[in-house]
């Protein structure tokens, strides 16, 4: 059997960028609820705010680690698997990258130590400020990866010289077309996924008779949140759908598994898409819903795959990673309406109820890989969309070097992808009185001018 080195050298940078992304969801949200856990007391004095921040500050800092580490090898694969990308595209890719390290990296860097072991060395002010500038920090490095991203997809602002492209417009470059939508989605998306995640986590030390004094307010914060962001993100789904129906109608044909141009064209909610038939089998469909929703008239015309012959993506992957991404979305909606109502019912401590929330614990992973995957396969055959396609950047390695290389990314992130999770599940399973005697000890966060009784040092 062999292989073709340009598919093993998407596979690879595929399996990097969805081992990466994982951590930088995470910590874009659950920064912000940290700033959140860690205003409250301020304004409060509620120790059990300040006990909840200093459980999952550590959770954020092993999140942390892990993203930066994978990043970096990430952008390894510029250079040594598609170094035509940077040849011909880095006089925009180039500053872009480097505008993250001096925007958002310096401010991480510079604050996060002062976040992680400041407590008793520096003011609750300065504390809270340093807080506040590594979440600040790290929306900036969403926003820089997103311009280059969003850049790639709908390219402004550039002219080509030699085959070179080169800058026009840095304002038209950064806040291209579709920078708007792809940033608020991504942004919601993190902050959802880290709702869930720490509601998750939250519900799982209830069910072990393992939680803390502050486990249940961030349990409901957690579930209050993904209650009011979830509808938020399908209103910003669906304008962010509107501008890639205008700038890459053969993405959303894909999507939709629409093979021929048509108006009041119908909405698939399940089939097969056969690209080689170019038919969708066992269709189950509602009449002219997909113009309804593409183009807000129920007569719309929605181009189809056809009219991008040979330039249209491979349609079975992001015809399913979108389903997978709305039915997950849909799945947080109601679980957090329903949660969210059962708290207010006061209701919320049944098991089975707890248990549903722990499930849902990682649901924002997989809807964020799944749109992840809509976005990224359905711009090919594109790597800058029009301008520069993925098969002319690709380095010349032999298959063999492709497959090695590709296998043992895999085992170095699946063993770090078990490790993390089952990090946090110590994490979140140490007793109450463990953390307390941590704390105790001098381990943890409180100071000994503050020490208080066993039962109020609980956990988060």
């Amino acid at each position: 059997m062999t292989f073709d080195p340009f598919v093993l050298a998407r596979i690879q940078f595929a399996a990097n960028i969805s081992f990466h992304i994982l951590f930088p969801t995470i910590t874009i949200g659950l920064c912000w609820i940290l700033m959140y856990f860690r205003t409250r007391f301020t304004l409060s004095g509620d120790k059990e705010w300040e006990y909840a921040y200093f459980f999952w500050v550590k959770i954020f800092a092993l999140t942390f680690a892990l993203g930066v580490v994978s990043g970096i090898t990430m952008s390894f694969q510029f250079g040594t698997n598609w170094p035509g990308f940077m040849e011909r595209a880095g006089n925009i890719a180039g500053p872009l990258l480097g505008y993250e390290v001096l925007t958002a990296f310096f401010l991480e860097a510079s604050f996060l130590g002062i976040m992680l072991f400041g407590k008793d060395r520096v003011s609750n002010r300065v504390h809270l400020l340093s807080t506040a500038l590594v979440a600040i920090g790290t929306s900036f490095s969403a926003f820089w990866i997103l311009s280059l991203n969003s850049w790639m997809q709908t390219p402004t602002g550039y002219t080509i010289e030699n085959d070179v492209i080169m800058v026009e417009s840095w304002w038209a470059i950064i806040f291209n077309p579709s920078f708007p939508y792809r940033f608020a989605h991504m942004f919601v998306a993190s902050l959802l996924t880290s709702a869930f995640f720490v509601a998750g986590i939250s519900a799982w030390r209830v069910l072990k008779n393992v939680e803390g004094p502050a486990t249940w307010k961030v349990l409901k914060t957690g579930i209050y949140m993904a209650a009011v962001l979830a509808p938020l993100q399908i209103f910003i789904g669906d304008l962010h759908g509107l501008n890639t129906l205008e700038h890459q109608p053969a993405k959303v044909a894909a999507i939709e598994g629409i093979w021929e141009t048509q108006r009041g064209a119908e909405l698939t909610l399940f089939g097969i898409p056969d690209q080689e038939t170019q038919t969708t089998r066992f269709k189950i469909a509602i009449p002219k819903f997909a113009s309804l929703i593409l183009t807000h008239d129920l007569d719309g015309e929605v181009q189809g795959l056809n009219e991008f012959e040979g330039l249209h993506p491979p349609v079975g992957p992001v015809f399913w990673s979108f389903r997978i991404m709305v039915a997950v979305g849909m799945l947080m909606l109601l679980v957090s309406w329903l949660v969210a109502y059962l708290l207010w019912r006061g209701k919320a401590d049944r098991p089975v109820v707890l248990r549903m929330i722990s499930v849902m614990t990682y649901s924002g992973w997989v809807a964020v890989l799944a749109g992840w995957y809509v976005n990224e396969i359905g711009r090919q055959p594109w790597l800058v969309y029009g301008v520069l396609k993925s098969e002319d950047v690709v380095a010349g390695h032999s298959a063999g070097m492709m497959m090695s290389t590709l296998i043992a990314y895999l085992l170095l992130y699946g063993f770090l992808l078990v490790s993390y999770i089952f990090t946090l599940r110590y994490l979140a399973t140490i007793p109450a009185r463990s953390i307390t005697t941590l704390q105790q000890k001098g381990r943890d966060f409180q100071s000994s001018d503050d020490a208080t009784g066993p039962k109020q040092l609980g956990g988060d």
